[in-house]
């Protein structure tokens, strides 16, 4: 089990955090386009989970014990192809093939194409079954390591993660950690306005769930939340509260940020901006 955060390891996530987001505005440069808004309010998340607790290595991504990441918004693919590529997976020059003929990076997530990539993912609602299953699987098998699912908010409108739900608490699978990215809107709207879940946290601890809120942008809760996940009687769920399009400059808007074209001026701009924005924390923390 990790011990808790440092100082220096904070930088070191923070320092994860900005390079996946610019990984992916990269990757959607070189595209033209892509889904931007998600795969910036999961920045934080993924940083903590490659730089502080996931029991993976990259060059053996198939060993045995290794820890599953199960994105289940699997189209905000590029941020985990850039949390990988950060990780060692495979080159970072490959995020500029994202989505083109050949790519070994498609536009959702997909087992069989990319290194790292352990569940192929994209019809929402699904992932967490899937999860389940290979959680489940470990357990019948006493493979060690823990299951790791991403969900969005807006998909726990699909009845089919309730159902997963009510099996993991039933089956007291805490070798899996569902993730939630509650960044609060979906692809035509405030999840509020389209089909609001109201407290989550609430439903979900009447499920059996030890239920844990944090600031899905703040680097040490998010790390506090996980490190520990999963050691007691019953599977955890973080509920991550997150800002859609967090973190940069061009998508960090209350307009509709879920898909967006990037140019080249674009994707300057916000190179820069998520620098300055890590000298600023840096200098936060002195």
């Amino acid at each position: 089990m990790p011990s808790k955060k440092k100082l220096s390891d904070i930088r070191a996530t923070l320092l994860a955090a900005a390079e996946i987001r610019k990984g992916v505005i990269r990757a959607l440069e070189a595209a033209g386009s892509g889904h931007i808004g998600g795969s910036m309010s999961l920045a934080e998340i993924l940083a903590v989970l490659y730089t502080d607790i996931l029991n993976v290595d990259p060059k053996n991504p198939k060993k045995r014990d290794r820890d599953y990441v199960v994105l289940s918004k699997g189209h905000c693919g590029p941020a985990l192809y850039s949390a990988l590529a950060y990780k060692g997976y495979f080159d970072p020059s490959e995020l500029l093939t994202l989505n083109k003929g050949g790519t070994k990076l498609p536009s959702h997530c997909d087992r069989l194409k990319t290194t790292g990539i352990d569940i192929s993912t994209g019809s929402l609602g699904q992932g967490l079954s899937l999860a389940t299953g290979v959680a489940l699987g470990k357990e019948l098998q006493g493979i060690p390591g823990k299951v790791y699912a991403i969900v969005g908010d807006g998909e726990l409108q699909e009845g089919q993660n309730w159902e997963a739900f009510l099996f993991l608490a039933h089956r007291k699978l805490t070798n899996l950690i569902t993730i939630v990215d509650n960044n609060r809107r979906q692809l035509d709207g405030y999840v509020a306005d389209i089909c609001g879940e109201e407290d989550i946290a609430k439903k979900l601890e009447a499920f059996g769930f030890d239920v844990r809120r944090v600031n899905g942008h703040d680097v040490e809760e998010i790390y506090n939340a996980l490190y520990d996940a999963g050691e007691g009687e019953k599977p955890t769920v973080v509920i991550c509260d997150t800002e859609k399009g967090h973190g940069c400059c061009i998508s960090e808007f209350d307009g509709f940020n879920h898909y967006m074209p990037v140019s080249h001026e674009d994707a300057a701009k916000a190179i820069e901006d998520i620098e300055r924005r890590l000298e600023k924390a840096y200098e936060q923390l002195s």
